[in-house]
C-alpha cells in the first residue's frame, strides 16, 4: 500500500454535466459515478473553457489557457511544454497515460489518426504511455507504445472502454505491489460519436422513450435526430459507469482505494438539440458544462470532510492540474494558470482568492453543422451568471440560477444592462490577465 497518494483521472469525451443520474437525468443510470459524487465532491458547475476536444486536453495538462497552448481542433502541444506529468515526475511518482491523447496535431485529412504513431517525446512526459491520437470508431480501436525496435502498434479486441479499462486495471494490478506513488490518466473517446455501446446496454434505450430536455425546440428534424443519437450517447455513458464500477472494485481489492484520490471529468459536453445545435463549441451549458467530481481517497477515511458535497463553484479546465497537485500536497509551478481547489476535498472550504468566474473562449473556429460558426469569449460567474459575445457584439446573457435551461436572453434587455456590464468587465479582466487578444463590444 503506498504511503503518497496517488491520483487517477477518468477522463471521458463528450459527456455533458446534466447526463448523470445524481443530477437528475431520467434517461441513464450512473450507479458508480454517483457513488463517487455521494463520498467526494461533486463540482455541478465545473465548465470546459474551450468546448473542443484539442484546446481543452492542452490546458487540462498544463494549466495554461489555449491561446498560449493549444488554441484550435488538430493543433500540436508544443513538445517542450511542461506539463502536470513532470511535476509529478519531479516528487518521483510514476506517471501514467492510457487512451486518446488528441493533441499531436495530426490532420485527418491526411489519413485516420488512429494509424498516426506520436513519438515519445511529444507524448507529455508521461513515464508510461498507451494510447492513439484519435479514433472515432470504438469497435475499432487503435493503440500504440514505445519506439524503434520496441514500437508496437495493435488494434484492440473488443469495445474501446472496456479494454483499456483492462489495460488500466493491469496497471493497478502492479502498482499495488511496490510503495511507488502512481499518477494514472485513463482516457476513454466514449461516449463521444458515433453513439453505439455493446449490445446489452445499447438495448436498455430505445430513441422513442427518450425524455429531451426542455430547450429542445420541437422540430421534427432536430427531435428525431435527438432522440435517437440519445439512446445510443445514454448507452455509452451507462457502459462507461459500469467500467468505472471496475475500477472502484479493483482499487479496493488492492488495497488502494483509500490512498488514491480518483477524478472524474469530460472535455465538453454535447447539445442534442437543445437550443436546435448539435455537438459543442458554443457557450451553452449542454456544451460547457461538464462532470467534474473528485472522491476515492477520503471515500471511508475523512466521513465529514468534503464527503457528499455539491460545490457551486465554476472551477475550469486550467484548473484541473492544479488542483490534483494539491490534494498530493504538492504546490503548482509557477507556469500553472490555474487554481487549486484541493481545499473543498481536504478540509471542505474554498481556497483563498478564488476567481469570481470562469474564462471561457472559442478561439480557431471550429464550425460544425448546426452549431456556431464564429469566434467568441464568455464568462460564467460564481453567482450564476453566464455572458458570451462576439467580437464587437453582445450575444448572450442568462440567470441560470432562475434559467438553468437559457431560455431567456437578457443580453438586449435594458433592465439588465448594468448585470451585462458588470460580465463584460469581468470578461476583460480575463482577457487582459491571460494575454488574449479580443475586441468586446462598446457597452
Amino acid at each position: 500500500m503506498s504511503k503518497r497518494k496517488n491520483v487517477l483521472w477518468i477522463v471521458s469525451d463528450q459527456h455533458r454535466g446534466q447526463a448523470l443520474s445524481c443530477n437528475g437525468d431520467p434517461n441513464v443510470s450512473t450507479p458508480n459515478i454517483d457513488r463517487l459524487a455521494a463520498t467526494g465532491v461533486h463540482f455541478t458547475d465545473a465548465v470546459s473553457g474551450f468546448p473542443l476536444c484539442c484546446p481543452f486536453r492542452g490546458s487540462m495538462l498544463t494549466s495554461i489557457y489555449p491561446h498560449k497552448c493549444v488554441p484550435g481542433h488538430e493543433m500540436q502541444l508544443p513538445p517542450e511544454q511542461k506539463t502536470i506529468a513532470d511535476a509529478f515526475n519531479e516528487q518521483n511518482y510514476d506517471t501514467c497515460y492510457i487512451g486518446k491523447w488528441h493533441l499531436d496535431g495530426f490532420k485527418e485529412k491526411n489519413g485516420r489518426a488512429a494509424m498516426h504513431i506520436i513519438p515519445p517525446e511529444r507524448r507529455g512526459h508521461f513515464k508510461r504511455w498507451v494510447g492513439y491520437e484519435n479514433n472515432n470508431s470504438p469497435w475499432d480501436s487503435w493503440v500504440h507504445c514505445g519506439m524503434g525496435e520496441e514500437a508496437c502498434h495493435y488494434r484492440l479486441e473488443g469495445y474501446e472502454t472496456d479494454v483499456l479499462t483492462d489495460m488500466m486495471l493491469d496497471y493497478l494490478d502492479e502498482k499495488a505491489q511496490d510503495e511507488e506513488p502512481f499518477f494514472a490518466v485513463l482516457s476513454v473517446q466514449p461516449p463521444h460519436d458515433p453513439y453505439i455501446a455493446p449490445p446489452e446496454f445499447m438495448q436498455k434505450h430505445r430513441a422513442a422513450e427518450i425524455k429531451l430536455r426542455e430547450n429542445v425546440p420541437n422540430i421534427k428534424r432536430i427531435t428525431d435526430i435527438a432522440r435517437v443519437e440519445l439512446a445510443g450517447y445514454y448507452a455509452m455513458i451507462e457502459n462507461l459507469d459500469w467500467n468505472i464500477g471496475r475500477i472502484i472494485e479493483n482499487l479496493l481489492e488492492n488495497e488502494l482505494l483509500f490512498d488514491t484520490h480518483i477524478i472524474y471529468f469530460s472535455d465538453h459536453g454535447d447539445m442534442h438539440g437543445s437550443q436546435g445545435q448539435f455537438k459543442k463549441t458554443n457557450p451553452y451549458q449542454e456544451s460547457v458544462n461538464i462532470p467534474f467530481i473528485i472522491a476515492g481517497e477520503q471515500e471511508m477515511g475523512y466521513l465529514g470532510r468534503g464527503c457528499g458535497r455539491r460545490a457551486n463553484v465554476p472551477v475550469n479546465h486550467v484548473d484541473i492540474a492544479p488542483t490534483t497537485l494539491g490534494l498530493c500536497g504538492i504546490k503548482a509551478p509557477e507556469w500553472m494558470e490555474g487554481t487549486d481547489y484541493s481545499s473543498y476535498r481536504l478540509v471542505n472550504k474554498a481556497p483563498e482568492n478564488a476567481p469570481k468566474s470562469a474564462f471561457i473562449q472559442n478561439i480557431v473556429c471550429t464550425p460544425y453543422y448546426n452549431c456556431v460558426d464564429r469566434q467568441w469569449r464568455a464568462v460564467v460567474s460564481a453567482d450564476g451568471w453566464k455572458y458570451a459575445c462576439f467580437e464587437n457584439a453582445p450575444w448572450l446573457l442568462f440567470n441560470l440560477n432562475e434559467d438553468p435551461f437559457e431560455q431567456a436572453n437578457l443580453a438586449f434587455n435594458p433592465q439588465y444592462a448594468p448585470k451585462r456590464k458588470e460580465l463584460q468587465k469581468q470578461l476583460q479582466e480575463w482577457i487582459d490577465k491571460t494575454g488574449d487578444s479580443f475586441t468586446l463590444p462598446i457597452n
